[in-house]
């Protein structure tokens, strides 16, 4: 079960270039597949954690001409979604800088509030849920998908690869993160109160060559960039050598013909009674 913690976390992903070219590759159809089914025209939708706006703007579209809001907490974020939602003429959906638990909106607002890979990120789950379920009207419905760590993998895997990506779940549990909220997050709905709870699973899967092309940089420009190494050297998660190691053995899998990667994501939708 997802603990509480009281101390606020900086978003560990960050903003760096790579990781916006992950969100970018984001759409509703690849991303909210689970909950599209139960949007309609004319619904009032809230996307928490918004980033560029490449999943809200599809949802826009699903309940169009309902109007949608999506919120984020880095500004720079907010002027890519207005971009993005000026390009395809998306003219009920509008963003703002906020905060998801402190929400600038009223009580019983809401038809529906999403939030793709945002709840695994804030150390006090709970305040996120009691906040969602503040500004749903009864009946309204709370959609969230976030990761599965443990389930997810890259293939041919080694036990250096294995070790890497436990580094990696250790470092954004360590900054207050969830990294495997995606299976627990039913009984986290449960517990907050939600009714009518439903749950799947999916994976962001890379098996094209220009798939892999694109999750191996990714990798290689997040995970070994010298930020990343120095703060993990620096409280001692692991050394530079065994970086060098991690990184020989990416490389040796990424030519491999047999190469295969993707990150699991538990997903659930529930109901304010």
């Amino acid at each position: 079960m997802a603990t509480q913690h009281t101390s606020p976390s900086s978003y560990t992903m960050g903003y760096s270039d790579e990781f916006l070219q992950l969100l970018n590759r984001r759409n509703a159809e690849n991303s909210a597949a689970y909950l599209l089914p139960h949007l309609k025209p004319g619904m009032r939708l809230l996307d928490l954690g918004c980033g560029p706006g490449t999943i809200t703007v599809g949802l826009a579209a699903a309940v169009s001409p309902g109007e949608v809001h999506g919120i984020d907490m880095e500004e720079t974020q907010i002027a890519l979604a207005q971009s993005a939602s000026q390009a395809g003429n998306h003219t009920n959906a509008t963003f703002q800088v906020g905060n998801a638990l402190s929400l600038p909106f009223e009580d019983d607002y809401f038809d529906v509030v999403h939030a793709h890979a945002v709840a695994m990120h804030i150390p006090d789950t709970p305040a996120l849920m009691a906040e969602a379920m503040r500004v749903l009207k009864t009946g309204g419905i709370f959609a969230t998908r976030d990761l599965i760590a443990e389930s997810s993998f890259i293939e041919p895997g080694t036990d250096g690869l294995r070790e890497a990506w436990t580094v990696f779940t250790n470092l954004i549990q360590g900054n207050g993160a969830h990294p495997e909220l995606g299976k627990e997050i039913k009984g986290v709905l449960i517990d907050c109160g939600f009714t009518d709870i439903r749950c799947s699973a999916s994976f962001d899967s890379y098996g094209t060559a220009e798939d892999l092309e694109f999750y191996y940089q990714f990798i290689l420009d997040w995970f070994f960039s010298e930020q990343l190494i120095e703060r993990v050297t620096g409280l001692g998660i692991a050394t530079r050598e065994k970086f060098d190691f991690w990184r020989s053995e990416l490389d040796t899998g990424q030519s491999n013909p047999a190469a295969f990667g993707a990150l699991a994501f538990g997903e659930c939708i529930g109901r304010k009674g």
